[in-house]
């Protein structure tokens, strides 16, 4: 039978480990029995928990990666840029819960079909916005003041579309999770010069370089960068 420990840092977060030996991050399940992208399901103690893969989100990988925080928590508000089909997206919704809210914006309207099916009507945390990350006055009025900002938009100028949406929606001192893609900026470029170039635009517009993660093994050419906004 499975087991499941509190993650040591982040509450709504678990380890669940397996009769096979496994040791899966995991989070509760806000809807019970559904699956959003094939996820092992665990019921334990008449809880269910959902298997959170590395391999398919980079917040995850974060965390096994040892983050030391991620500032999302049971009540936060959350703008969730690039949210795709809501992989990560449904996990952020399991850990701030129904006292929290989270907004995913996409442009890609396939994957936002997605995203509203398999995630947003299972949970009344979710609000898809079909939108352009780059231009977050056409949905500010609809978001209001967030905690954090979770960027993930396979776009160049990462950080100036995480900069343009914080200084509309972000509260003061919020924080900012960007997962840098370097061959999304630069296909040419050395990723290692494309990552100082983005965490560079950020200070110099205000934001506090907190921690820098690097996600090998889990996603090639990425770090996942946590600031604060002052």
């Amino acid at each position: 039978m499975a087991t499941v420990k509190p993650h040591e840092k982040f509450i709504e977060v678990y380890w669940i480990f397996t009769d096979e030996g496994e040791k899966l991050l995991a989070t509760r399940n806000l809807a019970p029995g559904v699956q959003v992208y094939g996820e092992k399901l665990f019921k334990i103690g008449g809880v269910e928990y959902r298997a959170w893969s590395p391999f398919r989100s980079k917040l995850a990988a974060a965390i096994w990666n040892g983050v030391k925080e991620i500032y999302i928590k049971p009540g936060s508000r959350v703008l969730y840029l690039g949210a795709a089909t809501g992989t990560t997206a449904s996990h952020v919704s399991d850990i701030i819960g129904e006292s929290g809210m989270l907004y995913g914006v996409d442009f890609a309207p396939r994957v936002l079909i997605q995203f509203r099916q398999n995630v947003a009507q299972h949970r009344k945390n979710v609000v898809p916005i079909y939108a352009d990350a780059r231009k977050p006055r056409e949905y500010s009025s609809i978001v209001g003041q967030v905690d954090v900002i979770y960027c993930d938009v396979a776009q160049p100028e990462q950080a100036r579309i995480l900069i343009d949406n914080a200084k509309l929606m972000l509260k003061n001192r919020g924080h900012g999770i960007i997962a840098v893609k370097a061959r999304s900026i630069d296909s040419v470029e050395e990723p290692e010069v494309v990552y100082r170039r983005e965490i560079k635009t950020l200070e110099q517009e205000g934001f506090r370089i907190l921690e820098i993660v690097n996600l090998e093994p889990y996603e090639r050419d990425h770090v996942l960068v946590v600031v604060k906004y002052s």
